[in-house]
């Protein structure tokens, strides 16, 4: 019978408890007449996963399967969407926001996937269900982790960068310098992946050299300790001499880092800020606004954002970075392993865990990396 991981309710405090994992065992569903059925074969991890397990996210389910990131094969279809079957896809890691750029359309509606009490999917599970317009085709390119990395972070990225920083412009993307906070983190190093691939000078932090030096070989110009004082002096002088500034920084902490860039942003520029992981409040400087200088929120992206966000990955090929994967749904102490490694930050990239192999399922098109035919 298919499994699916879900969170035990224990009681607890918000940032207290900390839900366990469980495996139930559930039907397989049965797709309706535009529904797709995939049979999972990886699924990654989110920060948002964390905190859910301490009850420190909205509306969380304890019923509905973990986890927003998952890549698999069309098994089955309804009559309205038989031309998936035998597919490769990604899935659509939220809901209720079609193509505003302002936000969804409906804030009430809107939901990310996994253990959320709007909608009933979540990727952490064999088989799932939904609407053959929440999937997309996934880059042949990529391997299952690979591609199972991608959702979540992806479309955030995407957004804080295309959307926010270079205000919806990626035609004169070349050659801006952009600040790229907290490398290390899915959304980082894919803001970093699709600035390079746009020809942008990509800077990034860090409180550790060793990704540093990682960040480089995916393309970063330069970066700095964020634990060493004065760094924003340091990131200075790896400014390039013709261009000794910032267009944008893209960041995922808060904290001080406007006081760190503020001498550092031209007039004009942009701080697009998808998380404050440092706390929820973050000072604003009156040297900022007289630079005139953008504060911009995001959070996740739209149905529009994602597919535009795939097709630029699939055009350039660019590959998700994974940092561990375990194998298996009921391998839970492998699975709190992978939570592990999120609460001490030791992750370069994503976290996934291997469900099961698309070669199961027979001949597949679309994309799965090795071991996967293609389209």
């Amino acid at each position: 019978m298919p499994q699916a991981l879900t969170i035990k309710k224990i009681d607890g405090k918000p940032g207290q408890v900390y839900y366990p994992l469980q495996i139930k065992q559930v039907p397989k569903p049965t797709p309706g007449p535009k529904d797709v059925l995939v049979r999972l074969h990886a699924a990654a991890l989110n920060h948002r996963d964390f905190f859910i397990r301490q009850h420190l996210y909205p509306g969380i389910s304890f019923d509905h399967p973990m986890l927003a990131d998952g890549f698999g094969t069309v098994v089955d279809a309804g009559p309205e969407a038989r031309s998936f079957v035998g597919k490769t896809v990604v899935l659509t890691p939220c809901r209720g926001w079609a193509s505003s750029p302002d936000g969804p359309e409906d804030a009430r509606a809107f939901s990310v996937v996994g253990s959320a009490v709007l909608t009933p999917a979540g990727t952490a599970q064999d088989y799932v269900a939904v609407p053959a317009d929440e999937v997309e085709l996934a880059p042949p390119h990529l391997t299952p982790h690979e591609a199972a990395a991608l959702p979540l972070v992806g479309l955030t990225g995407w957004r804080a960068l295309v959307t926010k920083a270079l205000r919806g412009r990626t035609d004169d993307a070349a050659g801006r310098n952009i600040l790229v906070t907290g490398i290390g983190g899915g959304v980082a190093l894919n803001v970093l992946q699709f600035a390079t691939a746009m020809g942008c000078n990509v800077f990034v932090t860090s409180g550790d050299p060793a990704k540093l030096e990682r960040a480089r070989r995916l393309g970063a110009k330069g970066g700095v300790s964020y634990k060493e004082p004065g760094w924003d002096k340091q990131l200075a002088a790896q400014l390039p001499k013709s261009r000794p500034y910032l267009d944008a920084v893209v960041d995922g902490a808060g904290g001080d880092i406007v006081a760190k860039t503020v001498r550092l942003l031209r007039p004009g520029a942009v701080i697009s800020v998808y998380g404050m992981t440092v706390g929820p409040k973050m000072d604003w400087l009156m040297q900022a606004v007289m630079k005139n200088v953008d504060l911009r929120g995001t959070t996740m992206g739209s149905r529009a954002e994602f597919r535009d966000m795939v097709a630029f990955v699939r055009r350039h090929e660019i590959r998700p970075v994974v940092s561990r994967v375990v194998r298996g749904l009921a391998s839970l102490d492998d699975i709190d392993g992978l939570f592990e490694d999120m609460r001490a930050g030791k992750q370069f990239g994503k976290l996934v865990i291997d469900i099961s192999s698309p070669s199961d399922v027979g001949s597949s098109s679309g994309g799965g990396g090795e071991g996967s035919p293609k389209l």
